[in-house]
């Protein structure tokens, strides 16, 4: 008996499969932009209660745990992009686009987590003490040397994670080849975008869902056929 014929052209990585990378990949573009949208946005310049109140409400819980779960989920679909790429010159920036990824998610998640549940637990408690002065706090919080100095990283890793994505379906031959620039144009902009007013916050998780969506799209919509696979 003949064993089965295998096909070297196209190895099968076999992580996550296309279309539920896909799948991810729509959720990931509405967590990142629920962000943006779910946040309660009240001036930070001055301690007030209705600062204090935003910070300590659900809604700043829930947007964070949206941010957070978008970078957890955001690996996943780059296994699903290189899994699409297998056997074309995609394949490898693909690879990195999942390495930096998931360096870069390790990275920023304890900051996230420090936002989170930190700076809400600092809220509620000047809410039941009366006190204003939680932003001396909350600042030492969040500009704690290791803290922000891995956030940064972290953010310009998951920035190079997207340019990766780009540079991916640009040599792995998906159509249209630009389909990776949108969304790396939001990750290479999630550090800047924090130093934005909320319009610009808000218009920067539209640019990144928008830039998850197209990729999930491509992911389903290329034919075997259209990809640049080296031919024996």
């Amino acid at each position: 008996m003949n064993a089965p014929s295998i096909d070297r052209t196209r190895p099968d990585l076999g992580l996550v499969r296309p279309r539920t990378g896909a799948i991810l990949l729509v959720v990931t573009g509405v967590l990142f932009l629920a962000f943006p949208l779910v946040r309660p946005w009240v001036p930070e310049d001055v301690a007030a209660p209705e600062l204090a109140a935003a910070f300590a409400s659900r809604r700043w819980i829930a947007a964070h745990l949206c941010g957070a779960a978008g970078f957890v989920l955001l690996p996943a679909t780059f296994l699903a992009l290189r899994e699409r790429l297998a056997g074309t010159r995609g394949q490898a920036p693909a690879s990195g686009a999942v390495v930096t990824s998931w360096l870069g998610a390790g990275l920023v998640l304890p900051y996230f987590g420090a936002e989170i549940f930190g700076i809400h637990a600092i809220a509620q408690d000047a809410l039941s003490t009366g006190s204003l002065d939680f932003l001396t706090t909350i600042e030492a919080v969040r500009m704690q040397p290791v803290a922000v100095t891995m956030f940064g990283a972290g953010l310009l890793t998951i920035g190079a994670s997207g340019v990766l994505v780009a540079v991916a379906a640009w040599r792995g031959g998906l159509v249209p080849r630009w389909v990776g620039v949108p969304l790396a144009a939001g990750l290479a902009l999630y550090l800047p975008q924090f130093f934005t007013p909320p319009a610009g916050r808000i218009a920067h998780g539209v640019l990144l869902a928008v830039g998850c969506w197209l990729v999930a799209w491509t992911l389903t919509s290329n034919a075997e056929g259209d990809l640049d696979r080296p031919r024996g």
